[in-house]
């Protein structure tokens, strides 16, 4: 580090964190998957905005069943979000690792994983016992 004329030291800058896009898109789509919750307990506090039966304001009030159908297609709606957010998480990090990942290589993963483990195991008796 060099000492500025004034005999204090330069403040350090942190080195710039350069994402590759398709891991920034990744993490920006699962930082929106996890804002879904916030956004169905917002949604689903919408009809207690509604005026109710016995309100005199002049409004007036929300049938049942439309309140009913609303908190569904909130519901529905949710759940699809959470599915679509899931498949395009899904395609980024299978285009990011170059292969997709399924149930076939998960388990040759695993296997493999556990293969190399055994193996260390294996070579720790060995040690062990010599």
């Amino acid at each position: 580090m060099i000492a500025r004329d004034d005999g204090t030291e330069p403040e350090q800058r942190a080195p710039s964190v350069f994402l590759e896009r398709q891991s920034y898109r990744r993490r920006r789509l699962t930082d929106a998957a996890r804002l879904l919750p916030a956004l169905g307990i917002l949604l689903y506090a919408v009809p207690l905005l509604w005026p109710a039966a016995d309100d005199t304001g002049g409004a007036e009030p929300m049938p049942t069943s439309g309140a009913i159908l609303y908190i569904f297609l909130v519901w529905a709606l949710l759940i699809l979000a959470n599915v679509w957010f899931g498949f395009l998480t899904r395609s980024l990090s299978g285009a990011m690792s170059g292969t997709t990942s399924g149930p076939a290589s998960v388990s040759a993963s695993v296997a493999t994983s556990m293969a190399a483990r055994g193996d260390e195991v294996a070579g720790g008796a060995k040690r062990g016992q010599g």
